[in-house]
């Protein structure tokens, strides 16, 4: 029986994450890229906004602090070894259609931004929750649809969420130094119960100190290896873009037999790498402390560039130079690849590569926590978010302990599923993001304040 449903679910999760969703979720970014007018063109205002503090507006946190809760989430396990795993599959092209679906998923994460302030509300006790729930309650009212997405959500949260990146943890620390899974199991709960007990201003802190050093020290890493492979960085850079349109150009040790392999796994990979267009960044934006709807919409923006458009790439720079300047290698196993490419680094290798991992997982922990946490909450109320909590916080522990094939197969398909409920918002208001963006950012107004008539909360 358990056989049975396990590979039904791995099915399903195949299905949705294969064209149709690729199509969906392209087919999306394309369509708010062109009703937006690109709005890729201000990432660099974007960015000077993220790293200031906007206290004339409301919220719970500053915009830094949701845009580092929610790269905290995205920033995961999938910008390493998932970026192997796709070259892997769909050979060194899947780099660049990973790249690009971030480029155009700039446009998404921006909507999504948008609309979460735009529909937020403020609780009795003066919070702020917003995200798809309530952009698919207030703004099209399909109460249905936004009940459907907070139980994926709250699914998802303890997937990938919760218990596969609290056993990624714990298998790399015993593979690598012999730590008791059971051990590193209860560190990592109690390390998050710390955290989470203190809410979203607690993850939010954390998460602003943790996610910059941790990105940091992964992108001086990534620089090391690039310089030592100097003489076949710029050999990578076009075998990647020639064999995007030109598979066999990659040589026939890949898999990448075609185009449409070669950006299936590359698009995949960057989609569910930025999560632009799942509706779980939203969530955390919506408690932002801002303005007007469109200064929190372009620091989200940026999250999306942060995690895809440079980490992925430059992790995929990394390896496809690395195969290329020791072609004895073995390409056929994603985190060998990876393994391999750091270890060429002195000394620092593999703790740096540990670091990674860990810092990676950890925070994604921390930023499901509280989607999952508000997803519980539209749907109960604040009574069952301390059961979460503490239900959560086990789940971590019996994660570091427990063999989890059939939860990554679940945790797939309850992304994909949170994601159609989401897409279903983002379309149906697209004119309400557009006018917005012309009110506050066409017309450069980004200074003003909201109108709280325009969004009674």
């Amino acid at each position: 029986m358990a056989e049975t449903l396990s590979a039904f679910i791995k099915s399903c999760s195949d299905w949705l994450w294969g064209w149709p969703m690729v199509i969906i979720l392209l087919g999306t970014h394309l369509f708010l890229t062109v009703r937006l007018r690109f709005p890729q063109r201000k990432l660099f205002k974007a960015i000077r906004l993220s790293v200031q503090s906007d206290k004339s507006g409301q919220g719970d946190v500053s915009q830094f602090g949701a845009l580092a809760t929610a790269l905290a989430a995205t920033i995961g396990t999938g910008n390493i070894v998932g970026v192997a795993t796709a070259i892997t599959l769909g050979g060194p092209g899947a780099v660049f259609w990973c790249w690009l679906t971030g480029v155009l998923g700039i446009s998404t994460k921006y909507a999504e931004g948008l609309l979460a302030v735009k529909y937020r509300i403020r609780t009795p006790q003066g919070k702020m929750l917003g995200g798809p729930m309530y952009a698919l309650e207030r703004g099209m009212g399909m109460k249905w649809l936004a009940v459907l997405f907070c139980i994926f959500t709250v699914c998802a949260s303890f997937g990938i969420g919760n218990l596969v990146q609290s056993n990624a943890i714990s298998m790399l620390c015993y593979e690598t130094y012999r730590v008791p899974q059971a051990l590193t199991g209860t560190a990592v709960a109690v390390c998050v119960a710390l955290v989470v007990i203190f809410g979203v201003k607690g993850i939010a802190r954390v998460c602003s100190a943790f996610v910059p050093l941790m990105a940091a020290l992964y992108f001086l890493g990534c620089c090391y290896i690039l310089w030592v492979n100097g003489g076949y960085v710029w050999e990578a850079v076009k075998l990647i873009v020639e064999s995007a349109f030109h598979p066999e150009a990659a040589g026939g040790g890949f898999v990448g037999g075609s185009v449409i392999m070669t950006a299936r796994y590359g698009i995949a990979r960057g989609l569910f790498s930025n999560e632009s267009g799942m509706g779980s960044a939203p969530i955390v934006a919506a408690a932002a402390q801002t303005r007007n709807p469109v200064r929190q919409a372009l620091v989200s923006s940026t999250g999306t560039f942060w995690d895809t458009v440079v980490i992925c790439a430059l992790t995929g720079l990394v390896l496809v130079s690395s195969i290329l300047a020791y072609p004895d290698i073995s390409y056929a196993d994603g985190p060998a690849l990876t393994k391999v490419a750091f270890d060429k680094i002195p000394y620092l290798g593999a703790p740096l590569l540990t670091f990674g991992i860990v810092t990676f997982a950890f925070s994604t922990i921390l930023g499901w926590c509280y989607y999952g946490e508000k997803a519980m909450e539209y749907l109960s109320g604040k009574r069952w978010t301390l059961v979460y909590r503490g239900v959560f916080i086990v789940g971590v522990f019996f994660g570091a302990i427990t063999q989890l094939a059939v939860v990554w197969n679940f945790a797939d398909l309850t992304n994909a599923l949170m994601a159609l409920p989401n897409i279903v918002s983002l379309i149906g208001l697209s004119g309400i993001a557009a006018a917005e963006t012309r009110k506050y950012l066409w017309e450069d107004r980004l200074d003003e304040e909201a109108d709280p008539e325009d969004n009674p909360m």
